[in-house]
């Protein structure tokens, strides 16, 4: 049996700030799964949904509670409350001592998230991810519902819904309704789609139009993405060096006090304070 140990970096970063979501199949050998903590993956979701085949899904909640009650904790993604699969997972999911949270698929109401809360321990957070034009369109409520932690973006489903392709532009209103409705609703910045297959540069780009929109974690498949995403979704040299110079001359009253400086001052301080949660802050 693979001794499992989780990344002590990614172990320690609050999930409000995770910019890696690397969902694993609950139908993963142990060795993989174990592999898959070590990553550099700064959260990780054992997913009992689409990434596991209807046939093994009993028996992969079983070895998931297993894993979750020894050595391992982790986050799990469930199937939707309109699945046979859902009562099943989180009464099974509701008694395990090392579950961090849950995300839930095919959100379409404020309720699936409420339920789901009342049916964990209190306090469990719960990743709300919109997959489909109702989830689209009720995403303020949602995001608004008690239990609701973060929001999530299903692409692949929600292109499949909709019928919208997977240029950005044409995507780039349901990320913004997203990033909108986590605002009102108080929560972190959302969570992107996968990029299935890119690395490198085309990996980059990707995140860019994630960063640009205002949202601050990606889910993926592959551990091989994380470094990159974690360095796209995370402030640049230049912006750390910009909120260096402006938190210094805030110091010493060296900035124009114009209309523009509160906000500025403010965007400075997040910037600092990111950049000592990634340990990028080098002093």
């Amino acid at each position: 049996m693979p001794h499992f140990h989780r990344n002590e970096r990614a172990a320690s970063l609050p999930a409000r700030l995770s910019r890696s979501w690397l969902l694993v199949s609950a139908a993963s050998s142990e060795e993989y799964i174990a592999n898959a903590l070590e990553s550099e993956s700064d959260s990780i979701l054992i997913d009992l949904e689409d990434g596991t085949p209807e046939n093994l899904k009993d028996e992969s909640r079983e070895k998931i509670v297993e894993l979750l009650n020894g050595e391992v904790s982790t986050w799990v993604r469930i199937n939707g409350m309109r699945t046979e699969h859902w009562k099943k997972d989180v009464q099974t999911l509701s008694n395990v001592k090392g579950l961090r949270g849950v995300m839930l698929a095919e959100t379409e109401h404020p309720d699936e998230v409420t339920r789901t809360a009342m049916m964990m321990p209190a306090g469990t957070p719960v990743i709300a991810l919109v997959e489909s034009a109702l989830g689209m369109v009720n995403v303020v409520d949602i995001a608004r519902a008690p239990g609701t932690f973060r929001l999530a973006f299903g692409v692949g489903d929600f292109r499949r819904d909709t019928g919208v392709s997977d240029d950005p532009i044409a995507l780039s209103y349901a990320r913004s309704q997203l990033v909108l409705a986590s605002r009102v609703g108080g929560l972190p910045g959302p969570i992107d789609g996968p990029s299935l297959g890119k690395h490198g540069g085309s990996l980059m780009s990707d995140c860019a139009v994630t960063s640009s929109h205002g949202m601050t974690g990606k889910l993926l498949l592959d551990p091989q993405q994380a470094e990159t995403i974690n360095i796209a979704l995370a402030p640049s040299e230049e912006e750390i060096q910009w909120a260096r110079e402006m938190l210094a001359e805030s110091t010493n009253g060296a900035v124009p006090k114009d209309g523009s400086y509160l906000p500025r001052l403010a965007r400075a301080r997040k910037v600092s304070e990111l950049a000592k949660t990634y340990g990028l802050w080098r002093n």
